[in-house]
């Protein structure tokens, strides 16, 4: 992903490749020295026979493990019928830039911002005169995405974790996640800034969070569907290692379901971690929100773009929709929006240790995470099903006519609405 990248859809598309490999790529046969990223799954006898011959990046136990395979491994795994075979998917990501009035524009690079308090935190706040940010104390935010710039000014000493789940010689490693793309320390400021010592920095949702910072994709934006669900399940496993209240925050997402991903938000769920993902950039459609964010277990975030900036907000229209059916039924099933935030031109940190405005329901995520820890901080005592419930207690629905007001409401665009501090 580069700053003038053609506009895509601001969240990561699993793009699926072939289940199997016995025609190859576009019918050919496959290059004896090409290596693919596998699901094995079967009887455990047969699967342990498995490992031992082609190894094991990721094991989810009875559902399966995923390795790296040659050709010829392929090949001699085919000679086993109780072995069900079928290629990781990978990840590409895809961003929406800025969007003012639906149109492309450039991104803009800035060696300070324009604002310590960008609009989307002053919003979330409810207050346009807000100078700093607070909260967060005692909270882990998990940002799963392009890896952290965790030195970047405004970020200093937030990074408690920091590791790298693209690696292809482990599954994981510890003490790294570079970022060179730009997003993954994008939605990290946004969640959880400082604001920097001097007074000159910007400010995130919940600055006292500590940052984890889990590296899924590579350099490119690009990755595998097992290693976002081992990143997920090892983010749960720390929460109980640590006794610590987690916030996983995933600006991510397909249109297909992943069985990986979804296995995994539901451990972590069961975990007492709270998983908030992005809905998705395929708007304005009925329908079109994306996964993991379509989950039950995840809480799904639309992106909110400020009309003239005026304080008047309202769905973005590249922002996706869920199932128009289900709207008032109070009720979140799968393929629904939750909850809505601001996520159109949105100012946080950058990777080089700028600053940077881009646009998509990647950018209202971190918004979500961070008031989520925000409160938790305040209620430790709670689970993550009742901070869930809190989030949707102070949400407000969209009223076309007059922009966010008092009223309560469930829609398939927005969610319960816009959840706010105060």
């Amino acid at each position: 992903m580069k700053k003038s990248k053609k506009v895509g859809s601001a969240i990561l598309g699993l793009l699926m490749g072939a289940s199997l490999f016995s025609t190859g790529a576009f019918g050919q046969a496959p290059d004896s020295n090409e290596t693919f990223r596998v699901m094995i799954e079967g009887p455990s006898a047969e699967m342990a026979k498995a490992k031992q011959n082609v190894g094991v990046r990721w094991d989810f136990g009875t559902e399966g493990f995923t390795t790296t395979i040659n050709t010829k491994q392929y090949e001699a795994l085919l000679n086993n019928k109780n072995l069900k075979i079928e290629r990781v998917p990978e990840v590409h990501l895809d961003r929406v830039e800025n969007v003012p009035n639906g149109k492309v524009g450039a991104t803009a690079i800035t060696s300070l911002p324009d604002d310590r308090t960008p609009w989307g935190i002053q919003a979330i706040y409810n207050d346009p005169y807000i100078t700093s940010t607070s909260g967060g104390t005692g909270i882990k935010i998990a940002v799963l995405d392009t890896g952290v710039y965790i030195n970047h000014y405004d970020l200093v000493g937030n990074g408690e974790q920091c590791k790298d789940f693209t690696q292809s010689s482990s599954s994981m490693v510890n003490g790294t996640c570079t970022d060179r793309n730009g997003h993954g320390t994008h939605v990290a400021g946004t969640a959880n800034a400082h604001g920097a010592s001097d007074g000159l920095g910007v400010y995130g949702v919940a600055p006292q969070a500590k940052l984890w910072a889990y590296k899924v994709l590579n350099d490119q934006g690009s990755g595998y569907s097992d290693d976002i669900a081992g990143a997920i399940r090892h983010a749960a496993d720390e929460a109980v290692r640590t006794g610590s209240k987690v916030v996983i925050s995933m600006s991510l997402g397909s249109s297909g379901k992943d069985t990986m991903i979804a296995s995994a938000v539901d451990y972590a769920y069961s975990k007492g971690t709270l998983i908030v993902a992005a809905a998705g950039n395929s708007g304005y459609a009925d329908n079109t929100i994306g996964y993991p964010g379509a989950l039950k277990n995840a809480v799904a975030v639309a992106a909110l773009e400020n009309v003239q900036q005026n304080g008047t907000y309202r769905v973005a229209n590249y922002s996706s929709r869920g199932n128009s059916a289900t709207d008032g039924d109070y009720m979140i099933q799968e393929r629904d929006v939750e909850i809505s935030a601001p996520g159109s031109n949105i100012q946080s940190t950058w990777y080089d240790g700028n600053y940077n405005t881009i646009s998509g329901t990647s950018m209202a995520t971190p918004h979500v995470s961070g008031l989520a820890a925000k409160i938790w901080s305040s209620n430790l005592s709670w689970t993550n099903t009742q901070l869930r419930a809190e989030l949707q207690r102070r949400a407000k629905l969209y009223d076309i006519k007059g922009g966010y007001g008092a009223a309560t409401g469930d829609d398939y665009a927005s969610g319960f609405g816009f959840a706010r501090v105060k």
